[in-house]
């Protein structure tokens, strides 16, 4: 086979297999770019008063616990706090998904809402559709989209490099 031919066909077979898993990619991709400029991916952060925490982890997740959306009864209901003492917030990450922007100042809820971002990094690396499709799915997907970008540049590159290979035609004469 040619070598020409192989590469129009890697290409050609390379997109139609990977066109799901890469469409999945490059949307949530697209998301998760924007994710501080839309609020519906990630709740806007607020600031608090202050700049040193003046109130215990404890407090932050009493005041976590007044939102009824949130559910949190206690730790175990926390996925994580990500403090940020230069705005003076706390953010309580839930178990079912809601962010609760705690100010670190006085112990008042700023803002809750439901935060997408993760799920939808679940989705964009395929930890959300199994625990293998990361590996055994989207890794190769992403593969292939880098064979697809080589081979794509090699069929864009081949008739400027034939082109420029190419002696020159000899000047035309026309007859006066």
């Amino acid at each position: 086979m040619r070598w020409n031919l192989l590469v129009r066909k890697t290409h050609s077979w390379g997109a139609i297999l990977a066109a799901l898993p890469v469409i999945v990619i490059i949307s949530t991709g697209l998301l998760l770019q924007l994710k501080k400029q839309i609020a519906w991916v990630q709740p806007t952060e607020f600031e608090g008063t202050g700049t040193a925490p003046a109130i215990s982890l404890d407090q932050v997740v009493r005041a976590a616990s007044t939102v009824p959306s949130a559910e949190v009864r206690g730790w175990d209901d926390v996925r994580r706090v990500d403090v940020r003492p230069a705005k003076g917030v706390a953010k309580v990450w839930t178990q079912n998904g809601w962010e609760v922007q705690v100010d670190l100042g006085s112990a008042r809820v700023l803002h809750s809402a439901y935060r997408r971002s993760d799920l939808i990094e679940s989705i964009h690396d395929g930890t959300w559709f199994h625990e293998h499709a990361k590996l055994w799915l989207f890794f190769p997907a992403g593969l292939t989209l880098l064979v697809l970008w080589l081979t794509g540049m090699y069929l864009f590159a081949l008739p400027v490099w034939m082109r420029k290979r190419r002696p020159p035609r000899p000047p035309v004469r026309r007859a006066a």
